[in-house]
């Protein structure tokens, strides 16, 4: 006999060997067939058996707090797992690492009268710490999937102190001819500096997610670190990093016809939580991903995931910052990159992006702003700000919903401190009750993109690009909140005691944007509408991903499209 020919037998067994669990006391049955039939082809393992589970998992508590060393314990579907329950509860409060592997049908037959299958989605809060269902597997996502649970599962065995885990597995027990166990990726887990692994040679760099305003000490903790390794640090207006090796390489990472052969670090290190920059987290190639967070939860954004660190950001890169170095090849070759996307940009039309080129060199020092999901923070995501800035998302729920209200609650922590927002008509009127709050203060000034639709629905690359002009209908939800109106916020506004501006046009906007990103405080709120076509902005963000083409050398291009305009450069790049 081999091993079985079910992918998930060979995902389990294969990360079983990685984790170092080897010990096994099996039960007799059917759907665990696969699981323990491979075993006991391969001498790695060190089996026992056990006729009933009670005395089975009861066996595996004495074994593993002798040996010190998790053990697994393995039994069928319908009412032997159940039998587990008195042996777990005594691992779960002593905290002794046993794995439970059961076999299953499949969840979708419970409830459905089939023969042996009970309900196991649930298990008494005192006998396991985590459970893992591991499906049935049908293409390379499945398998990704459930060799993350698999991992994760492991990990916990041990983690916080550790306990028993289940496993819940369909394996099917047909065939067993596979010659060798396939090479699964096995997260690592590392909760104590003095375990910390040595950083391998090769290029290394970070990816900041969302992440709360840097302290000076861990920013320059970073740039330490980055110093030494040649890193850089890849972010987006979320990051809360603004450090010397800040990298935004949205506008680079964006480019349908080019991949920069910069975002294929050999280490990539990943802090902070989720991202808006959804251009460079597809783009990133990392061949390992370090996941450094004090929550200790397998996030594997990449799919490479390799080790996880339970641990504060500043004590990591504290302690992966000794030597010397000012090394910035890799720094200066992304800003390169970069510069050379923006020295290529093509004219615009009126619309977000242009907008957020012009105003983003020219906010005030020290100010905050917040942007709406999502056309605001991708076209603004293009654009450097000023260090001093901060800027922010709601990008945790990632929801159309409370933008207003979010830029107004921190508004009220700084008084005395200019606090904008840049959002789209949807997100704005969604909200709009909070611009009726007694508490808004005259530091708050709103930048409103009224295109008359949800125009992220009307992009090329959205699925409801393909219904046209009948996207408006439902999808991108067109025609609400006065259809464009030119007088329905500038009366809700002024009546509430706000200073009203608003454009439909370049000219227009270059008369009036100073007045709204002005230094001083002014009297009164202000809010800022603009009112772009649909269209120019579905042409301005095609362009903006057609700057540079995969064979092409940049600098040819750049007098024609400068000449030519936007539909000149659409045409040439089709």
């Amino acid at each position: 006999m081999k091993y079985s020919n079910d992918k998930n037998a060979q995902i389990l067994l294969s990360l079983l060997k990685a984790h170092h669990i080897r010990k096994v006391i099996a039960s007799p049955g059917t759907k665990n067939i696969a699981i323990v039939g491979s075993m006991q082809h391969d001498e790695y393992f060190e089996m026992y058996s056990a006729v009933d589970e009670r005395g089975a998992c009861y066996m595996a508590c004495g074994l593993a707090a002798e040996s010190g060393e998790p053990v697994a314990i393995v039994c069928t579907g319908a009412t032997a797992s159940r039998n587990y329950f008195p042996g777990l509860t005594e691992a779960y409060y002593r905290k002794l690492p046993i794995l439970v592997i059961a076999g299953s049908h499949g969840d979708e037959h419970i409830g459905h009268l089939h023969s042996q299958v009970i309900d196991r989605t649930q298990s008494p809060k005192d006998t396991v710490r985590y459970r893992a269902y591991v499906n049935k597997i049908s293409d390379s996502k499945d398998e990704r999937h459930n060799a993350t649970i698999i991992n994760k599962a492991l990990i916990e065995l041990k983690r916080h102190g550790g306990g028993p885990v289940l496993i819940d597995i369909v394996a099917s027990a047909r065939g067993f001819d596979t010659e060798t166990l396939p090479k699964v990726r096995a997260v690592s887990y590392y909760n104590k500096e003095v375990s910390f692994p040595a950083i391998e040679e090769g290029n290394t760099a970070l990816f900041v997610g969302s992440h709360a305003r840097m302290t000076d000490e861990l920013s320059e903790a970073i740039d330490r670190f980055c110093a030494i390794h040649d890193a850089v640090v890849f972010c987006d207006h979320t990051s809360g990093y603004s450090g010397k090796y800040r990298v935004n390489f949205a506008l680079v990472c964006a480019q349908k016809d080019y991949k920069s052969k910069l975002v294929s670090p050999d280490v990539l290190i990943h802090i902070g939580e989720v991202s808006g920059d959804t251009y460079t987290t597809k783009a990133l190639t990392p061949k390992k991903v370090w996941r450094v967070s004090e929550d200790g939860e397998l996030r594997d954004l990449f799919h490479a995931l390799d080790s996880v660190f339970e641990t504060d950001e500043f004590t990591f890169f504290k302690h992966y910052a000794t030597g010397e170095g000012d090394n910035q090849s890799y720094l200066n070759r992304c800003k390169a990159e970069y510069q050379e996307c923006l020295s290529l940009f093509p004219e615009m039309e009126f619309g977000n992006i242009l907008v957020a080129r012009r105003l983003a060199s020219c906010l005030p020092k020290d100010s905050v702003i917040h942007f709406g999901i999502f056309n605001s923070l991708r076209s603004w995501n293009f654009f450097e700000l000023d260090a001093t800035i901060h800027s922010s998302c709601n990008v945790g729920g990632f929801g159309i919903d409370g933008a207003l209200s979010t830029l107004i609650g921190a508004s009220l922590a700084s008084p005395r401190k200019l606090h904008f927002l840049v959002a789209g008509d949807l997100a704005f009127f969604y909200d709009l009750n909070a611009l009726g709050n007694r508490h808004v203060g005259n530091n708050v000034r709103i930048l409103l993109v009224n295109n008359g639709r949800g125009i992220e629905f009307r992009k090329k690359d959205h699925p409801g690009y393909q219904f046209g002009e009948s996207a408006d209908l439902y999808i991108a939800a067109g025609g609400h909140f006065g259809n464009m109106s030119k007088t329905l916020v500038k009366s809700f506004a002024e009546n509430l005691g706000f200073e009203y501006l608003s454009a439909s046009n370049k000219e227009e906007f270059e008369a009036s944007y100073t007045r709204f990103v002005s230094e001083e405080l002014t009297d009164k709120p202000m809010v800022f509408e603009l009112f772009p076509e649909a269209d120019s902005e579905v042409k301005n963000l095609d362009a903006v991903r057609h700057i540079k083409a995969a064979n092409a050398p940049m600098m040819e291009r750049i007098t024609d499209t400068a000449k030519s305009g936007v539909k000149a450069f659409l045409k040439k790049m089709k």
